[in-house]
């Protein structure tokens, strides 16, 4: 007897749910006498978060600074939902933006955008 192969459907998830890193979202706010730009100030953060957690922590984090959501002195960080106390202390340990000081305020970490978003 001839033996009948069928053909496997294709899979629609990338990954198994269980492996999906969730994300939480980390809203903050400036305080500056000076207009900020976006570049200067994700350069601040990311050279905070580098110093604070070394580049494996970074590497497991994975931080974001999302450009779209970003205005004057208020932003938004993407990362991971482990790692969210990390991020606020790289946060707080920010002291100076270019030429101009700075404090960082953590408004709110959400877990997802809209959420967050309505809540500000």
């Amino acid at each position: 007897m001839a033996e009948k192969t069928h053909a496997k459907k294709p899979s629609r998830l990338k990954h198994m749910p269980s492996q999906v890193e969730r994300k939480r979202y980390v809203f903050f706010r400036i305080q500056s006498s000076m207009r900020l730009d976006f570049s200067e100030a994700r350069n601040a953060i990311m050279g905070s978060m580098l110093g604070w957690m070394g580049e494996s922590g970074m590497a497991k984090a994975k931080p974001w600074v999302i450009r779209n959501l970003w205005s004057d002195r208020e932003g938004v960080i993407q990362c991971s939902h482990k790692y969210v106390d990390d991020v606020k202390f790289a946060l707080a340990l920010v002291r100076q933006i270019g030429d101009s000081k700075a404090i960082f305020q953590t408004v709110r970490v959400s877990g997802t955008l809209k959420s967050g978003k309505e809540k500000l």
